[in-house]
């Protein structure tokens, strides 16, 4: 038997990058994951490539900031499985400014889908999952829910946050057998990512080459990029893991390095 055959997972932001990589891993070792994400087609035809591959999986619109829009997601899921085994907040959105320039309507925007959504979407699974007496809940973090970096006060700020909400989780879902965990990735190369280059390069009049390798890969051990496998390879852990002796601890995954 697979891992997680049987298990139902919601998998926000999971129709590109690191959540879609999480969704067909999770697919591959016998799960079914909920595509959840603000694009119903992309979701839809990350479903329907699951599904083409033998597996299963349900594709449900989702903005993470609307609590109506996670209600009705979670519920579509319970209607349709009746139960949430895993939950993993991935949804995000970067934005690259001066903390002196930085308009406040970004800043309430990215902490709204960072921390917002992280928030919703677990409130909206918890009842189910302390109804089974279980549940796996992992937070997208970053190495910047460690570190900090220019030009990024909230996502650094939101970032820190989810290891705060993920330490209250562990100490509230122990008695139901619901742990929560943070996976915290270094740079990965997706369009996020590529997004960033050169608008790091042009706030920080530097090369887009300099970016990548004085500002982004500067403190891994092979000055490569993480990968959206080397990140499914810790979520799974965490969304596998048999008991909550874990619960409550992050976890750093840089390419060339892991460390809790």
């Amino acid at each position: 038997m697979s891992r997680f055959t049987g298990r139902i997972a919601i998998v926000t932001g999971a129709a590109s990058g690191i959540g879609k990589e999480i969704a067909l891993r999770l697919a591959a070792e016998g799960g079914t994951p909920v595509i959840a994400d603000l694009n119903l087609d992309a979701a839809t035809a990350t479903a329907n490539e699951i599904k083409a591959k033998g597996g299963d999986a349900f594709a449900v619109a989702m903005n993470v900031t609307d609590e109506a829009q996670v209600e009705k997601g979670v519920a579509d899921t319970i209607a349709k499985y009746g139960k949430i085994d895993i939950l993993v907040s991935n949804a995000g959105i970067q934005i690259v400014k001066p903390l002196v320039d930085f308009p406040f309507a970004d800043w309430k925007k990215l902490l709204s889908i960072h921390l917002d959504g992280a928030f919703l979407t677990t409130k909206a699974c918890l009842k189910h999952m302390y109804a089974a007496k279980y549940g796996r809940v992992i937070y997208m973090g970053s190495v910047h829910s460690k570190e900090a970096s220019k030009l990024k006060a909230p996502y650094v700020t939101a970032k820190h946050g989810l290891i705060g909400l993920s330490k209250v989780l562990a100490k509230e879902g122990a008695e139901y057998n619901v742990a929560s965990n943070v996976v915290c990735p270094g740079f990965v190369r997706t369009p996020l990512v590529e997004k960033q280059i050169p608008e790091q390069a042009a706030e920080l009049k530097i090369t887009e080459e300099q970016v990548i390798k004085n500002v982004m890969l500067k403190d891994t051990i092979d000055g490569q990029f993480t990968t959206t496998d080397d990140v499914a390879d810790a979520v799974l852990f965490y969304a596998a893991a048999k008991s909550t002796v874990h619960s409550g601890q992050s976890a750093v995954v840089s390419h060339g390095w892991f460390m809790q």
